[in-house]
């Protein structure tokens, strides 16, 4: 089951500075973090960025958050978009994949510092220092490049390569529509206080689907919902393609959105008059996070 979160390059266009925009995406990584997605997506409403914070510092401060704080000054140096990272909340992502006590061993992020002869590598991973592995065969990698290691033991040091997907979640950027055409998308659903409103019963039936195939969820920003970002009537959001909501005989023009199965409202009787992107986050993927 693959979760894909998808947030707009404007997520940070109410921020008053530097430092307030950075903070604010160290809560989106928290939230990916901690519902595990495997996927960050940063997709472009360039009418909605403010200049200052655009796609590309939105894109930089999430990947530096979900780098492993051991291999943060070895991958990104100094950089201007980063002089307020200390603000960042730590993610502290929890292997997936088992632990060193049950002989599995934890899968850690490492890069690649050099490339030796005889298919073997020196790489770190947060150990003391760089340890060299063998590379397995039909797996190509480079200086530089970030790998996953399974560390079966550190006393003493047992590691190996392993051709698996990096831990922890992957920042993107790419169209709204991309996303949302993936293979593995499964259920992809828009948050917004236009859809429709999030019962028990509707979310029993959504569990497995979601549990089954997965789900692809889209935020909106600041004073600037997804049908802003998209263009559409927010009277018509959650419109089927014949032109009617479910149990609505009326003739109503479709909306334009780019492949959403649903419009969904995850806080159905908000008492603020504005639910943060973040705040939403956390609200939304914690009841689509619950099983069937």
């Amino acid at each position: 089951m693959t979760v894909s979160v998808l947030v707009p390059s404007s997520l940070a266009r109410e921020a008053e500075d530097k430092r307030e925009a950075t903070r604010k995406l160290g809560y989106v990584a928290r939230a990916a973090t901690i519902f595990r997605a495997d996927r960050l997506v940063v997709f472009p409403d360039r009418d909605g960025e403010s200049g200052r914070f655009d796609g590309g510092f939105v894109s930089t401060v999430l990947r530096y958050a979900a780098t492993p704080p051991y291999l943060r000054k070895e991958a990104w140096g100094k950089r201007d978009e980063l002089e307020y990272a200390g603000v960042l909340p730590p993610l502290r992502a929890m292997s997936q994949t088992g632990s060193e006590s049950n002989g599995l061993g934890s899968l850690r992020q490492g890069i690649v510092t050099e490339v030796g002869p005889d298919q073997r590598v020196r790489v770190n991973c947060g150990l003391q220092h760089p340890i060299s592995l063998v590379v397995p065969p039909k797996m190509a990698v480079d200086e530089g490049e970030r790998v996953t290691v399974r560390i079966s033991s550190r006393r003493p040091v047992r590691a190996k390569l392993v051709d698996e997907p990096l831990p922890g979640f992957a920042v993107e950027q790419t169209d709204l529509s991309a996303a949302l055409g993936r293979e593995d998308a499964g259920v992809c659903i828009a948050a917004s206080r236009f859809g429709e409103e999030l019962t028990v019963g509707r979310l029993e039936t959504l569990a497995g689907r979601v549990d089954r195939d997965g789900m692809t969820v889209a935020f909106g920003a600041p004073e600037r919902g997804l049908p802003d970002i998209l263009g559409v009537e927010a009277s018509t959001v959650g419109v089927d393609p014949a032109g009617r909501r479910d149990g609505d005989d009326s003739n109503v023009e479709p909306t334009a959105d780019p492949g959403f199965d649903l419009w969904l409202n995850t806080v159905p009787n908000q008492g603020s008059e504005v639910v943060r992107t973040e705040e939403a986050m956390f609200a939304t993927l914690a009841a689509l996070s619950l099983r069937a």
